[in-house]
């Protein structure tokens, strides 16, 4: 019995070209049938397409449900990252220049993983509660700030 991975078959095989002519095995009608919409060239049916004329009642498709957000996530940090930065006050810049998020311009979360022995002065958009906690009792203190803007690129005219 041959094996699955010693199979001499070729993966990608070439698309049979219909409408060649009825000598050429594919032609006439091209194996669409005969006549209708479907046998046309052209515009192609939707899949909400009713053909009773009921367009508007898309009742025989499922609903989407929920909701895509369009808000961008904030980037995360855990608690046991904070002994990296060396600061006394840590912002989106001090994480940002330590590695620890991709862009200072974005909302940022600090959450809580393992121990931190940081006592610094935290300006983020965002703090678990059990990390302000931790900072608190360590002499440091958390000061929930807007997201920075990125700065102009307008020249100034001056």
């Amino acid at each position: 019995m041959t094996k699955y991975n010693e199979l001499n078959a070729t993966p990608n095989r070439n698309k049979k070209r219909v409408g060649r002519g009825i000598a050429a095995g594919g032609g006439k009608t091209a194996g669409r049938g005969t006549k209708g919409q479907k046998s046309r060239t052209g515009k192609k049916l939707g899949p909400a397409f009713d053909a009773g004329g009921h367009e508007h009642r898309l009742s025989s498709l499922p609903k989407m449900r929920g909701f895509k957000s369009l808000r961008a996530p904030a980037q995360v940090v855990y608690s046991d990252q904070l002994d990296v930065v060396k600061n006394t006050t840590i912002d989106n810049m001090a994480l940002y220049e330590a590695g620890l998020i991709m862009t200072p311009y974005h909302a940022v979360k600090i959450i809580a993983r393992g121990e931190t022995a940081s006592r610094a002065t935290v300006k983020t958009q965002g703090m678990s509660k059990s990390v302000q906690a931790q900072l608190t009792k360590n002499g440091g203190k958390f000061e929930k700030t807007p997201v920075p803007n990125l700065p102009s690129s307008k020249k100034d005219n001056d």
